[in-house]
């Protein structure tokens, strides 16, 4: 089971509507259906920033892989899931391998 992530934070907002959690969302759901896959969830955190993962969807997302519901994370780039690229890497390299996710 997929759950897509979406996230936005103030600064990124100054980026435009390209970034929008909408959009982010709508070419998810697109990439999901290309491919088949089903969607448990969508995670969002709209207004958090990406240096910690401190973050309400992200808990929830966590949670749901803790639960064994969800296998496959999708974002629509990796600065959506964090910009704290050490701890970003942890989850990467470490926490989804783990807990047999895929990202």
């Amino acid at each position: 089971m997929v759950g897509i992530y979406a996230r936005l934070s103030r600064e990124d907002d100054k980026l435009g509507v390209s970034e929008s959690i909408d959009n982010q969302i709508k070419f998810l759901k697109n990439y999901a259906q290309k491919h088949n896959l089903k969607i448990l969830k969508i995670y969002v955190d709209d207004g958090y920033t990406g240096t910690n993962f401190n973050r309400p969807g992200f808990k929830d997302l966590i949670n749901d892989i803790e639960l064994g519901n969800v296998n496959l994370v999708i974002t629509k780039d990796l600065s959506r899931l964090g910009r704290n690229y050490i701890e970003t890497g942890y989850y990467l390299e470490k926490y989804f391998p783990l807990k047999n996710v895929r990202y």
